[in-house]
């Protein structure tokens, strides 16, 4: 009995000093509530938005890479010294011109040609020159060139309709990515706000298990004390109310874990107390708006990404073969340059320049990679066709689980209630038949901890239809 006493006083010290402080502040919350205060804490949620609109973008960018591009460039380069055309010096077989450093034309005879041609005749061939030399000399200090062009891509084997559409199918993905990290979360804060429903309702039981015990140990030792019952009784009823504030103990602390677990879920500070909304928790029904299985696999998004993933590397393929098409690319520019060359070579600004515009055609003739490549990919897409045929039925055969787990679910609960029912029925009679002296306290004992099972095991049973009537919702894409 000394022994049994010191365990009690040290369960009791553990309830006291091991239990996590709670703060004071609590909470009050719906299922929705839950799931909205997760949705806008993930910080996941946010980074999917941002991917989404990311996919947008590119999606955009691949049409308007249909449509021309206009450019424009311009450039300036300063030049220490000129070009000249034709030389400061010209060689003849009767003599030479020279222009001189400092611009002055002259001319020199060979021997033996002076009296060919008058003296006059070597001057006017140095004027010519003098005059060719400056006429062709361009004045290169400061060269500006500008250019505006047009490029209109005509076709290029269907590339850029392909690069398109994968655009368009990563918008798709990146969007289904979101919706199922949407469904995910809620499932998560279901599982959260569920599991703190039944570790309260457990603690409740449990605190009324131990009061139940506690009662019958009072009793017991009275009628110890009138030589009605003997020390053994007493030991064994005290045995179990020392389990009784062990479990008590168990369910405090499972309830604080549950708390902080969900308030973990939510953003909340870990020390949050909640007080939940748990009478949802005795109703569970299949979803009304539930599809049949080929539907709802249709619908799930683990599905439609395989077919977009099959989209795009049906895409690639055709990307690869784009490269054994003929390319046409229409052009126009405009450019402008000074010095200009639009009336001889002119260092002005009354150059018009001048516009041009073309078309580049280009046909592969022999291009063994780009063959190999198409051949790759057209494989590679085959898998990916396969893969989608496998997640399919993977699909099927969860969905399929799901759906009868629901319904086995609302069996154990109907099986569970039944059963608790009946354990309470047979402990108040068990009471009455103790208090009238008709059956021992170990039999009294053996009522109460039945029920407790019972009850217990309802919770469980109700517990798993919440958490998988939210699962199946989520496979039936009903959790919007």
């Amino acid at each position: 009995m000394k022994r049994i006493g010191l365990s009690a006083l040290m369960v009791c010290m553990a309830l006291i000093f091991c239990t996590p402080a709670m703060s004071e502040d609590t909470v009050y919350y719906r299922l929705e509530d839950c799931r909205q205060q997760a949705l806008s804490y993930n910080a996941s949620s946010r980074s999917q938005q941002e991917l989404q609109q990311a996919a947008k973008y590119n999606r955009q960018a691949a049409l308007a890479a249909m449509f021309p591009r206009v450019s424009a460039n311009g450039g300036y380069m300063w030049t220490s010294s000129n070009m000249h055309l034709v030389g400061n010096e010209l060689a003849f077989s009767f003599g030479q011109s020279t222009i001189l450093p400092d611009g002055t034309p002259s001319f020199a005879w060979k021997s033996g040609a002076e009296g060919i041609l008058p003296d006059a005749a070597g001057q006017v061939i140095a004027d010519v020159h003098k005059y060719l030399y400056d006429a062709t000399t361009i004045d290169l200090t400061h060269v500006l060139v500008a250019q505006v062009g047009v490029t209109q891509p005509i076709y290029v084997g269907g590339r850029l309709t392909q690069l398109y559409k994968i655009a368009k199918s990563n918008e798709r993905i990146a969007m289904l990515k979101s919706e199922a990290h949407h469904d995910e979360t809620i499932y998560k804060a279901d599982e959260a706000y569920w599991r703190v429903v039944t570790v309260g309702k457990k603690k409740e039981l449990a605190d009324q298990y131990h009061k139940l015990l506690c009662q019958l140990e009072s009793d017991v030792k009275e009628a110890v004390a009138e030589g009605l019952a003997t020390q053994s009784d007493l030991l064994k009823v005290t045995t179990k109310r020392g389990e009784a504030d062990v479990k008590k103990l168990q369910a405090e602390n499972g309830l604080t874990l549950s708390n902080m677990a969900l308030a973990q879920v939510c953003g909340l500070p870990l020390s949050t107390r909640f007080k939940l909304d748990e009478h949802e928790l005795e109703e569970t029904s299949l979803p009304s708006d539930a599809p049949n299985t080929e539907a709802a696999v249709s619908n799930r998004s683990e599905m439609q990404l395989m077919q977009e993933a099959e989209k795009i590397a049906k895409s690639t393929a055709m990307i690869a073969a784009a490269g054994l098409q003929p390319n046409i690319v229409a052009q126009a520019n405009y450019l402008y340059s000074n010095p200009n060359a639009e009336n001889g070579i002119k260092s002005d600004w009354k150059g018009k320049g001048w516009f041009s515009a073309g078309v580049v055609v280009n046909v592969p003739i022999v291009h063994a990679d780009d063959i190999l490549r198409y051949k790759a990919a057209k494989h590679a897409a085959k898998a990916v066709a396969l893969k989608t045929e496998e997640t399919r039925e993977l699909l099927t055969l969860q969905t399929t689980q799901a759906n009868q787990k629901m319904m086995e679910a609302q069996q154990k609960i109907a099986l569970a209630r039944l059963t608790e029912n009946n354990a309470a029925e047979v402990l108040r009679m068990a009471q009455e038949s103790y208090e009238a002296g008709m059956i021992t306290s170990s039999e009294l004992m053996q009522a109460q901890t039945a029920w407790l099972a019972a009850a217990t095991d309802l919770i469980d049973a109700q517990a798993e239809a919440k958490t998988t009537e939210t699962q199946l919702r989520k496979y039936f894409g009903s959790l919007k």
